[in-house]
């Protein structure tokens, strides 16, 4: 069984800071691509970021202003989202979700919308005011 908690959300003025945190079942965590996706109110879900834990690559989505940094914590197996200059337009649900059986994350991973990802967590929220 694997499971995804995702924890860290909650709401924040713009240009402030939130990191979000997914702690993934141990025993995949060292050759996992993890990735984050989010979806606004009335949008489709998008991908944000993501890591292939093996080695620590990192990819980015590049929208909006705010500061994105995807990190892996191997002791906690724990990836974090580092957020900074928030604008409301970040906000949402955002989600974590782990694709296996690859050496990397897949060229795919933020065109599908999160199809294609296996296991995902159950969200937390992010608000950003002006």
């Amino acid at each position: 069984q694997v499971q995804l908690v995702e924890s860290g959300g909650g709401s924040v003025q713009a240009g402030e800071s939130l990191r979000l945190s997914c702690t993934v079942s141990e025993w995949i965590f060292t050759s996992v691509c993890i990735a984050w996706f989010r979806r606004a109110p009335g949008k489709e879900r998008e991908g944000v970021a993501a890591i292939y834990t093996g080695y620590s690559k990192t990819y980015y989505v590049n929208s909006g202003k705010a500061h994105l940094t995807i990190t892996q914590d191997n002791a906690a197996h724990t990836v974090h989202l580092q957020m900074d200059n928030l604008e409301p337009e970040d906000t949402a649900m955002y989600y974590c979700a782990a694709h296996r059986g690859s050496k990397a994350c897949p060229g795919w991973w933020a065109l599908l919308g999160g199809n294609g990802f296996d296991y995902w967590g159950q969200g937390t929220q992010i608000t950003v005011s002006s």
